[in-house]
């Protein structure tokens, strides 16, 4: 077409002077030729040739329009300048001339159209801007053209083939945009445009450059960034649904041309995508490419356009290039350089890619595809473990999926003896816990718990062994020596007839080991396996050794176990690097800190050498002599290296901070999470591959918590990081749309070592700070709780020590129970702390609040805000309608004017919060508020007296007392109410809770303290019930024979576990004693009963009785008598019962009486007391009655002043009872000084017997006595001189004494005597047998024929005392006393007592008559044994005769 004129061009340019036009010269020859059909089409076939290499179709179009039609110009159309744009034409009027034209060429107007169209695209896509994306002159150009193509397709005035094979010819100059808008507005679709494409090579390369130059401008900053976005979303579903698709037809013959490119184009773009980020992960514009491409797999690109089906087959396409990408690493490569694929260490946009594919294809189907490829395909490595690391950090509902995946193939492994699969198996092993204890155990665990015992997976032939061996040598020219350490201090359990193939295997292991240079002997206890760097040398890693050593020692209060074990297997590692680098010498502070306890336990548990010791002690002692005067003994100086890792932990938490802009954003900030965990192991020097806190309890000392300096900064630093990064995010956004940034940042540190410290600091902070924190501290701290809670199966329980004495919390209910509400501002920080914590957690667990609260929270602390929002908040008692609200609202908490009253108040009348409370977990019991109320201080309370009167009457008689018990109420049951509040009352006097470390107490109960005005709630309780008893036996009515209060009493006491141990004995006296003071707050009625019916009216004392003579007599009382406070109070209750009868002096007399033969320690506690008694008595009595005392009352004066008379010369006869008056007597003789104790007694020969006996019974109570209370020396030399005399008094009369030794219940005379004396005293009679032995009248004890019998009979006793112990509760202290006076007769140990008793019976056995055997036989069943050559002579000596001499002594000890 060279020959015709350009473009304005002269017209008389040919020989005739005038040009004709096109259409003349056509019209022309086509009447001077004849009509050919032939012809016409090969004209037509030309035209149409002609108009396909034309390479100006304007100028064409104008050589064929009439003039008219000029105008027409497309040029002109798409150009918006012109003044004739197109909005001033009709679409119809350019379609008919398309029309027109058309047929005078005799061609379709549908190819005609395209043509034109497809050139002005290109003419538009000349000279771009960009490589892809169009100007604004340039889209407003194509917008002109595209409505005009528009009407065309809707007449069918287009053809769209035409169109995609005119645009193809010029595709370097095609622009991505363009033919994005040509989709978009359904001109021509991207699918038929890459269906028409003659070469599938040349398009794929072509569509693939422009996507990568798209996904670089996805992040830049330009007016395009949402045609960017949506152009490529569009792509790539486009793509994704067809190359994804599942067809639905089978027998369906469509080419399969376009799914290949779409696949082929989605896998180019993530292999670029994998080979940019291997290469080098800079940010250069092909990794920014890489960033666009990765945000294509995100949820709001993929999800809603496409098919769930084809959408998962996509993710997992990936996933499945991703694992088998250029494998090119073996498995050997993988075991050498796996610590450096870890989550932290793998590249940002790796993690994330794996990530939004995890979440689209789910944890188990994630885990499903992955055993599917390495069973099935070559892998990359390095992919493979990554993936994995990834997978196990960001799901935690995955770390329970490759445990089963793992035990999966080790049982396949040695059942079929698979080497692939024990390959895989420790692969994933070992990369699961490079990421720490809080996603896998430890290797060293993993490895114990696989092989370590008789059920491990290669215990079940010799041919598995040989097969675990054979591959754990293979893998020892490759491994780390890290884990050949393990596998040599944790070896597999080997029978030892296979005993040679361990030994080989670790030969082997040490031998590399040698070869790398590293010792086995110079490994540390806690070396971190998941550390990329070098080993440390030995001496470092001691000093890293006893750090963490010194932790574990702190909150555990043991020596830690890899301590113990090197102490023994490892002892030239212990010996040569431990202990020295422990015993460094230093400048010991006053105060022992953690170090000094920590070396006494291991020298106590003869861990440390004493020569070592002894020169530690000496280096210490020279280091304090020259110790500069301004010197801080135990003030560490920090070196300025340690700064460092502490300053890197700072940035990374900033840099986490700066994320909370976006909270939303999961991986982005679980990937900074991961690099804060790395550089938080660095800052504290602790290692998270141990595992042998999680394995132990965590001590914590409440009440001194205590922290060392480097560790409080890093908790400081972390816990500001979590309260300023839940500012922040809270301020964008609500909890419940945040990314699970807090759950992984509490999961780092309940992963990490350091978790003791955090709680210790959080004592601190809620314990003994809680007032003074502020309020985004409040908050921040009450969101870990929550946190905390969320992750409570991945922390050990917590030993708080007197906040839980009977055993260990859990860490939510430690927290609630840090929370005191004892003072005005205690009690306002808890309702801050719980109205945070449970707003929060609401809030957070929208969708779940029911098991959020469950499980995050402790019921307590739902109960604790109960008990004060009723306390503080009168409106609250009131029954009000709650609030409707749909949902909670944080917004307000966190604002700096945060109102704690009117968020409380809002909490409490929320709907859902009440629906909540009504689960019976959730319930404030009747219970729960005694407990809460009794650590009340009153003097600082918030309520005022009145305010607290008026809370407690609401409390008790408006809302629990008439509420149903199972709502925790009391059922209108004032008995139900008292009991209860009794039981708490002791309970909480024998709790830390009643402690008051400042000395400001209102009520001191053995040094507690509690809210006083409970007391007066149940002394008015009491009260009610005594009159309803009362009126009950007025009316005839049946009553209760026992006061509730003793059975409180007596159900706790059954309820304590039985036996002689010094623990036991100690929580029974304890318990007693509170009962006792609980007695004495209450009215002395209670001590006597539930009142008879019958005439005369008398107290019921059985009670009371019972307990006396069970408990008290054991534990609260002196030798023979009860304190003088009980005994006042039972003789206080006797008048006021006295008193309201008709006959006072019978009823005095009938209990009194009573008395004598059921409760006998009653009124020898009134003969002790009387002289404080007896005023008391006589002045109420003669003031109610004109007369003089009942009779039994004079019997007891009568007894006080014989006692008196005796001793004053001026003897009168003995009242009876006798053991009355000879306690009486008793009582006197002990206020008698020493040297007149014999004049005195000298007396006793007028005595009657009876009087005797007794007097001797309370002189042996006394004698024990003294040894037991640890008296001295001069009281018990008194005592013993006192039996003495008491016993010679009777030798003399011929009495015997005996009796008392043999004592029974059922003795009808002498019975009533051991109701005097506590059990540990009648114990111990043997032992003040044999006391006595100096004393014994030889003459006298041959003749008493029963006397061998006893004497026997108390060694035989004296013998079971020893072997149980007891006698050395009395003895060293007695043997100590009479060694500084000289005496002769306990000098040394218990055995010292036992010979002499010994020598004394072999003695005495051959000078004793045959009858005095007679019963031997009876003695000595079931206790022959006790002495087997005592009991061998006692009965050779029955069958013997009288001449059986014991010539050789046997020897017992």
């Amino acid at each position: 077409m060279s020959g015709f004129p350009a473009k304005g061009a002269g017209v008389r340019d040919g020989p005739m002077g005038l040009r004709k036009s096109w259409t003349e010269l056509l019209a022309g020859r086509v009447k001077k030729q004849k009509y050919n059909p032939e012809r016409e089409q090969k004209l037509k076939d030309s035209a149409l040739q002609l108009l396909r290499y034309h390479q100006n179709m304007n100028d064409l179009l104008l050589e064929v329009e009439d003039p008219q039609c000029k105008k027409l110009c497309l040029s002109k159309l798409i150009d918006c300048d012109s003044a004739s744009a197109y909005s001033d034409r009709s679409s119809s009027f350019i379609g008919s001339a398309f029309q027109d034209q058309a047929s005078r060429l005799g061609v379709p107007v549908g190819l005609l159209s395209a043509r034109v169209f497809a050139c002005s695209v290109q003419q538009i896509c000349v000279e771009p801007s960009h490589p892809v994306l169009l100007s604004s002159e340039q889209r407003k150009k194509l917008s002109s053209l595209l409505e005009i193509a528009q009407h065309l397709l809707a007449h069918n005035m287009f053809s769209r083939l035409t169109f995609c094979q005119e645009l193809w010819k010029a595709q370097n100059s095609l622009l991505l945009e363009a033919v994005w808008c040509l989709h978009m507005h359904s001109v021509v679709s991207l699918q038929e445009l890459l269906q028409s494409h003659p070469d599938t090579q040349a398009m794929t390369m072509w569509l693939f450059r422009n996507l990568c130059i798209l996904c670089e401008q996805i992040d830049a900053p330009s007016p395009s960034s949402d045609t960017t976005k949506a152009m490529l979303s569009g792509i790539v579903q486009l793509l994704v649904s067809r190359g994804f698709q599942e067809s639905s037809d089978p027998r369906c013959v469509e080419p399969e041309k376009i799914p290949q490119v779409a696949t082929d184009i989605l896998q180019r773009m993530l292999a670029f995508a994998l080979d940019t980020l291997n290469a080098d992960p800079q940010v250069t514009s092909a990794y920014q490419a890489v960033r666009g491409w990765c945000s294509v797999y995100s949820g709001h690109v993929c999800c809603g356009m496409i098919a769930v089906d084809s959408l998962k087959r996509f993710f997992s396409h990936t996933l499945t290039q991703i694992l088998t990408h250029k494998p090119v690493l073996k498995v050997s490569d993988a075991i050498q350089m796996q610590k450096e694929w870890s989550f932290a260490k793998t590249c940002h946009l790796l993690t994330t890619l794996y990530c939004r594919v995890f979440v689209t294809l789910g944890p188990e189907e994630s885990i499903g595809r992955l055993q599917e490829v390495l069973e099935t395909q070559e892998v990359n490595w390095q992919h493979v473990l990554s993936c994995l690391s990834t997978l196990v950090v960001c799901f935690p509902e995955a770390q329970q999926l490759v445990k089963d995946w793992v035990a999966g193939l080790m049982t396949c492994a040695f059942e079929s003896y698979h080497l692939d699969s024990m390959v895989t198996a420790f692969l994933i092993v070992r990369q699961a816990t490079l990421e720490g204890p809080f996603v896998y155990p430890s290797y060293a665990d993993w490895f114990k718990e696989s092989f370590g015992s008789s059920l491990g997976y290669h215990s079940c032939s010799k041919k598995a062994l040989v097969f675990l061996f054979k591959f754990l040598s293979d893998l020892v020219p490759w491994e780390p020596p890290r884990y050949m350490q393990v596998h040599i201090f944790h070896p597999p359990l080997v029978p030892s007839k296979y005993h040679s193939l361990l030994t080989d295997y670790i030969s082997l292991a040490k031998t590399r080991l040698v070869d790398l240079k590293v010792s086995v002997e110079n490994m540390g206890l806690y070396e971190d396996l998941s550390s990329s760097g070098d080993m440390a040398e030995p001496q470092s890693q001691a000093i890293q050794d006893v750090e963490k050593a010194i932790v574990v020692f702190e909150q555990t209060g043991k020596i830690p176990m890899p301590v113990m074990e090197a102490s023994i297997f490892r002892r030239p590692y212990y010996l040569s690097h431990f202990l020295p680098a422990l015993l460094k010498p230093r400048v010991l502070p006053r105060v022992p800190d953690s170090r000094m306890a920590f070396i006494e336990t291991l020298k106590r548990a003869d861990k440390i050498p004493s020569s070592v010791y002894d020169a530690y002690c000496q280096a210490c002692a020279a280091a304090e002599e020259k110790q500069p005067e301004d010197a801080t003994p135990g003030k560490r100086t920090k070196p300025d290296c340690a700064e460092q890792p502490l300053g890197l932990l700072k940035a990374a938490l900033e840099e986490l901070r700066a994320l909370m802009t976006d909270p939303i954003q999961y991986d982005v900030i679980s990937a900074q999470v991961a690099a804060i965990s790395e550089r938080l192991n660095a800052a504290v020097g602790h290692s998270n591959d141990d595992g042998s806190l999680g394995r132990s309890k965590i001590q914590l000392s409440v009440l001194t918590p205590t922290l060392q300096t480097q560790d409080q900064a890093v908790v400081d630093l972390l816990l500001t990081a979590f309260c300023q990064n839940l500012m922040v995010a809270s301020s964008f956004v609500p909890p419940e749309r945040q990314s699970p940034w807090a759950v992984l940042f509490v999961r780092t540190l309940c992963g990490h070592m350091l978790i003791p410290a955090v709680l210790t600091r959080l004592c601190q902070l809620l314990y003994h700070q809680g007032p003074s924190l502020s309020t985004p501290h409040v908050l921040g701290l009450a969101a870990l709780a929550v946190h905390l809670g969320e992750c409570r199966s991945m922390l050990p329980e917590v030993d708080p020590g007197v906040l839980a004495p009977a055993g260990s919390l859990c860490v939510p209910e430690l927290l609630n129970s840090l929370l005191t509400c004892r003072t005005r501002e205690s009690l306002l920080f808890c309702l801050k702390f719980c109205t945070a914590a449970i707003s929060y957690c609401l809030c957070k667990f929208s969708a779940q609040p029911h098991a959020a609260l469950r499980n995050c929270l402790s019921p307590g602390l739902i109960r604790r805000f109960q008990f004060i929002v009723l306390r503080v908040f009168s409106e609250a008692r009131a029954p009000c309608p709650p609030e409707p609200t749909a949902s909670l609202s944080w917004r307000p908490l966190y604002l700096p004017s945060a109102d704690w009253q009117s968020a409380a108040l809002s909490l409490w009348r929320w709907n859902s919060f009440q629906e909540l409370l009504k689960e019976k977990e959730f319930y404030l019991t009747y219970r729960d508020w005694v407990q809460l109320e009794l650590e009340i201080q009153p003097e600082v309370d918030v309520l005022s007296d009145t305010e607290r009167h008026d809370f407690h009457q609401w409390a008790i008689y408006e809302h629990f007392l008439p509420a149903p018990s199972a709502l925790g109420g009391c059922d209108g049951n004032v008995e139900a109410a008292y009991t209860v509040l009794v039981s708490e009352v002791m309970n909480f006097y024998q709790s830390s809770r009643s402690y008051n470390h400042s000395q400001d107490s209102n009520l001191v109960l053995g040094g507690r303290t509690g809210n006083e005005d409970i007391l007066s709630r149940l002394q008015e309780m009491a009260a009610d019930l005594e009159l309803d008893q009362v009126s009950s036996v007025s009316s005839g009515c049946s009553t209760s024979q026992s006061h509730i209060l003793f059975r409180v009493f007596n159900r706790r006491l059954q309820a304590l576990a039985s036996g002689d141990s010094m623990a036991n004995r100690l929580r029974r006296q304890r318990e007693l004693l509170i009962c006792k003071r609980l007695f004495l707050r209450l009215p002395p009625s209670v001590l006597m009963g539930s009142p008879q019916t019958r005439q005369p009216v008398s107290p019921n004392c059985e009670e009371f009785f019972n307990l006396v003579n069970s408990e008290l007599r054991n534990f609260c009382c002196h030798g023979s008598v009860l304190t003088h406070d009980i005994t006042m109070h039972f003789f206080r209750g006797l008048l006021n019962v006295c008193f309201r009868s008709q006959d006072p002096a019978l009823v005095a007399n009938l209990t009194l009486t009573e008395c004598q033969t059921k409760c006998p320690m009653i009124l020898t506690s009134a003969l002790l007391w009387w002289s404080r008694l007896e005023p008391v008595l006589c002045s109420r009595w003669k003031k109610c009655h004109q007369s003089a005392l009942p009779r039994e009352l004079q019997r007891l004066q009568e007894a006080q002043e014989f006692a008196s008379k005796f001793l004053s010369d001026s003897a009168s006869p003995a009242p009876s009872p006798a053991w009355i008056s000879a306690a009486a007597l008793h009582f006197a003789i002990r206020e008698v000084k020493k040297e007149n104790v014999k004049a005195h007694l000298k007396r006793l020969d007028c005595e009657r017997k009876e009087l005797l006996i007794s007097l001797l019974f309370f002189s042996l109570m006394n004698l024990l006595s003294s040894y037991l209370t640890q008296q001295d020396t001069a009281e018990y030399l008194k005592a013993m001189d006192i039996c003495a005399e008491v016993l010679m008094c009777l030798e003399r009369r011929k009495v015997s004494w005996l009796v008392l030794f043999q004592l029974t219940e059922t003795d009808t005379e002498l019975g009533h005597l051991l109701r005097l004396a506590p059990d540990q005293h009648t114990r111990l009679l043997p032992f003040a047998f044999y006391s006595l032995l100096s004393y014994f009248s030889e003459d006298a004890i041959i003749k008493e024929e029963t006397f061998l019998y006893v004497a026997v009979d108390m060694y035989l006793k004296l013998m079971q005392l020893f072997v149980d112990g007891e006698t050395g509760t009395v003895l060293p202290q007695a043997s100590k006393s009479l060694k500084l006076q000289g005496h002769s007769l306990l000098q040394g140990s218990p055995i010292h007592l036992i010979t002499e008793a010994r020598t004394f019976l072999l003695q005495l056995i051959p000078q004793c008559p045959e009858q005095c055997f007679s019963n031997m036989t009876e003695l000595l069943a079931g206790r022959g044994d006790y002495d087997p050559e005592m009991s061998n002579v006692l009965l050779r000596r029955r069958q013997a005769d009288p001449s059986f001499d014991l010539y050789q002594e046997p020897h017992l000890f």
